[in-house]
């Protein structure tokens, strides 16, 4: 049998790989800075080549180290899960997802509970952070992204189609200066997620208001904050129909008769492999049929 490195070098250098520092992943691993960077540095002993670019206190995998967390990080996932399973004494079968805040407290988690009653098993750990896609198969089984397409090499199915509303301020209607024209968009502010920049260009362009330029256009990370903006009075939020209908907060109204079909999409992705994992099959499997997605 072939001999391999230390189990905890491997774990050191997973935990720094996906968090991205010394200090980062020693907090997780429970260990001191130093006694972590030993466990790297003899990983990379084994090996016979360094695994990482070491920029001040950051720490970025190198072409070497991508290569070899590609291949190993999923089997110590699928290494834990097994332990957990053992230890526990019942069948866990854990799926780490990746999902935007305000899609999972709008969509996915009122669903959940019927998830559980069907699978008790199938435990999700939620990772909202951003970047779903690229860290598919480091860190992340599955995920659920908002884009305009997905690249042909992932396996991905379309949640979602959708209408692109300006979402004002419910004084935008009621107040002294009623908002009933786009042109009196020039003195707001336009609010846009990041993952969806070209949301209001688009809107502008179907509209046929090529010339329209709001005051400033924002820029937000979290859907579930704009909406709170716009309802606190900031700007005019260019979402998706449904998250305003899913909002349920009466501060917040779609303004003009407007609608525009959007380009993006909420897109379930993994890579293609990843469906032979029964976590991933069963939650995809389940999904598609709890949002009726044919």
């Amino acid at each position: 049998m072939r001999r391999l490195p230390p189990l905890t070098a491997i774990e050191a250098v997973v935990q720094v790989a996906r968090l991205g520092s010394v200090k980062a992943a020693a907090q997780e691993l429970a260990l001191s800075a130093p006694a972590l960077s030993r466990r790297v540095q003899a990983l990379e002993r084994f090996i016979g080549r360094p695994l990482f670019d070491r920029r001040h206190q950051a720490m970025q995998l190198n072409a070497d180290g991508e290569r070899l967390i590609a291949h190993i990080a999923p089997a110590l996932d699928i290494l834990s899960d097994a332990v957990e399973a053992m230890t526990s004494g019942t069948e866990v079968l854990r799926l780490r997802l990746g999902v935007l805040p305000l899609y999972a407290s709008q969509r996915l988690f009122p669903h959940l509970p019927a998830l559980r009653a069907r699978h008790p098993e199938l435990h999700l750990d939620i990772d909202t952070g951003s970047h779903g896609i690229s860290r598919l198969g480091e860190g992340l089984d599955a995920a659920i992204v908002l884009a305009r397409e997905i690249e042909p090499a992932l396996y991905a199915r379309r949640l979602d189609r959708n209408k692109i509303l300006v979402i004002g301020h419910r004084a935008l209607l009621d107040g002294p200066e009623p908002v009933t024209e786009p042109a009196q968009l020039s003195r707001l502010t336009a609010l846009v997620h990041r993952d969806m920049p070209e949301t209001f260009a688009h809107w502008r362009q179907a509209a046929g208001l090529g010339a329209l330029e709001p005051a400033a256009i924002d820029l937000f990370d979290s859907g579930a904050l704009i909406l709170e903006a716009v309802a606190r009075g900031l700007g005019v939020a260019f979402m998706h129909e449904s998250h305003l209908e899913d909002a349920h907060d009466d501060r917040l109204v779609r303004l003009f008769e407007i609608e525009v079909d959007s380009p993006y999409s909420y897109w379930f992705v993994c890579r293609p492999r990843a469906l032979i994992q029964r976590p991933v099959k069963l939650f995809h499997d389940w999904l598609l049929e709890a949002l009726g997605v044919g």
